[in-house]
């Protein structure tokens, strides 16, 4: 089993940036599809951003040109980065692994941007 944790939220000003991080356990996680997702306030949890085994990355319309997923399979880290954050960012942010039809969620992390 995979356990998932993010970090890196916090509070930012319009236009500003910030680098989530997300950690999953495990031997295996070359093997992984790896998302970001994002849920704010009344508002089901819509995906971010995605990054295949090879690497290969998809972004959600609101976020193109914005944010940029990467992944180190040494360090079993994917990282999103985000810039020019606005405040319809705000939301806490969730990291998914995801193989085999199973899915496994970290706990979140709070980004908040301030206009």
């Amino acid at each position: 089993q995979v356990q998932v944790v993010e970090s890196g939220g916090g509070l930012v000003q319009a236009g500003g940036s910030l680098r989530l991080s997300c950690v999953a356990s495990g031997n295996i996680f070359s093997m992984y599809i790896m998302s970001w997702h994002r849920q704010a306030p009344g508002k089901q949890r819509e995906l971010v951003a995605t990054i295949t085994l090879d690497r290969s990355t998809s972004y959600a319309d609101s976020v193109k040109g914005r944010f940029t997923i990467s992944r180190d399979n040494a360090k079993k880290t994917v990282y999103l980065q985000m810039n020019n954050l606005q405040a319809e960012d705000t939301a806490v942010y969730y990291c998914r692994a995801f193989r085999n039809q199973f899915a496994h969620w970290g706990q979140g992390t709070q980004v908040t941007v301030s206009s």
